[in-house]
């Protein structure tokens, strides 16, 4: 699903057009793309959030996602025909959930430091931003390269070109006394979960007190994930995860906030299809699919 990778894995998925007309962002699609594994994986979690906001933007509306996909020189067609409205519906599940998690955060530390970890594409910082905030996009060297080309840092967002699991990335995180909160969609699946123990490990020893939002899955999940990323002939998944209180037996520092199934208070929209709403709704109860919230 979309990310931040050990170093051998480098990675999976401006307001509005600010008045450029779609014409003109047309004629600039010029940057060809030559990423392959787990790198390519960036494009398809951009994809999805761009194309499902296309047609359902009540529910999530990254128009710096679809300005994105202009942009770019890719056979986003083939990315298309596996996607389908689910696999765009769990990307733009996954990020509501998210930005709803910021937005309540921020309302209450709004000067935050706010660190996306395995950033690649991700235009979160977009939609969210309340104008005080410090945004960090972490992910490896040659994606942050792109990601600058593509979405140049400000004077409030900065980039920052290391694994997830390098800890110096800290290093690079200006204030902390504000609040922190971390968000990983679609990354945390990529690694093994001896990695995953570690990392959250030294968080809790750096960043007390921070918190952190995530989605996982389940094994049954991690099959059909795995399925269609290698009919993209792509990197699989490899962490499994159904119920978040597991981590707390890792390390008693960590208590879950939150834990709540990926489709919950997503509207069942008939015009995606009976077989669509089956698996949101089998999803959800069997726990296939959740956004996990947690204080480090």
């Amino acid at each position: 699903m979309g990310h931040s990778r050990p170093v051998n894995q480098q990675r999976f998925y401006l307001p509005a057009h600010f008045g450029v007309h779609r014409k003109t962002v047309r004629q600039v699609r010029t940057m060809k793309l030559d990423l392959t594994g787990v790198e390519e994986t960036l494009l398809v979690s951009l994809r999805g959030r761009a194309k499902f906001s296309q047609e359902n933007p009540s529910i999530l509306n990254d128009t710096k996602a679809i300005e994105l996909v202009e942009q770019l020189d890719y056979d986003f067609a083939r990315l298309d025909k596996s996607l389908g409205v689910l696999g765009n519906l769990i990307f733009a599940a996954i990020t509501k959930h998210i930005d709803d998690k910021i937005r309540a955060y921020i309302a209450e530390h709004p000067k935050a430091s706010v660190i996306d970890l395995g950033a690649g594409l991700d235009t979160t910082y977009y939609r969210i931003d309340n104008g005080s905030i410090h945004w960090y996009d972490l992910d490896l060297p040659a994606v942050v390269d792109l990601r600058r080309r593509l979405i140049p840092e400000t004077s409030r967002s900065t980039c920052i070109a290391k694994s997830l699991l390098d800890p110096s990335w800290l290093d690079g995180i200006i204030d902390t006394e504000n609040g922190v909160f971390m968000v990983a969609a679609g990354v945390l699946v990529f690694f093994q979960e001896s990695h995953i123990k570690s990392f959250f490990s030294w968080l809790a020893d750096s960043l007390p007190g921070g918190q952190i939002v995530f989605n996982t899955q389940s094994r049954l999940a991690k099959l059909g994930s795995n399925w269609g990323l290698r009919r993209l002939r792509m990197t699989a998944t490899q962490w499994a995860l159904k119920d978040a209180r597991a981590i707390t037996k890792w390390d008693n520092r960590i208590k879950v906030l939150d834990q709540f199934p990926l489709f919950k208070d997503i509207p069942r929209d008939p015009a995606w299809g009976s077989s669509v709403k089956r698996f949101m709704n089998l999803s959800d109860s069997n726990g296939m699919m959740n956004v996990v919230h947690l204080q480090i």
